[in-house]
């Protein structure tokens, strides 16, 4: 799987979970998950959640750590399929 099918599919499970102030349109590779979108720790634990379901991978508490940005979450997809 590419990056850019990782990110395509993992764009719609993160847009769930925006708030209400935050456009679409906001979203790129390098946006922070919780700083620039705004997406709480409770969101976040549900997108990590839904992202382990969408690509069937499993994500360890250092992965957890590690995650502040759409790309961390593609270099932990990737490391994991």
């Amino acid at each position: 799987m590419t990056t850019e099918q990782i990110y395509v599919k993992l764009l719609p499970i993160v847009k769930t979970y925006l708030p209400e102030d935050v456009a679409v349109d906001e979203i790129n590779p390098d946006s922070d998950l919780t700083g620039e979108l705004n997406i709480n720790s409770a969101h976040l634990v549900d997108i990590v959640l839904d992202v382990e379901d969408a690509f069937e991978v499993e994500f360890a508490n250092e992965d957890m750590e590690s995650l502040r940005t759409l790309n961390d979450a593609i270099a932990i997809i990737h490391k994991k399929i």
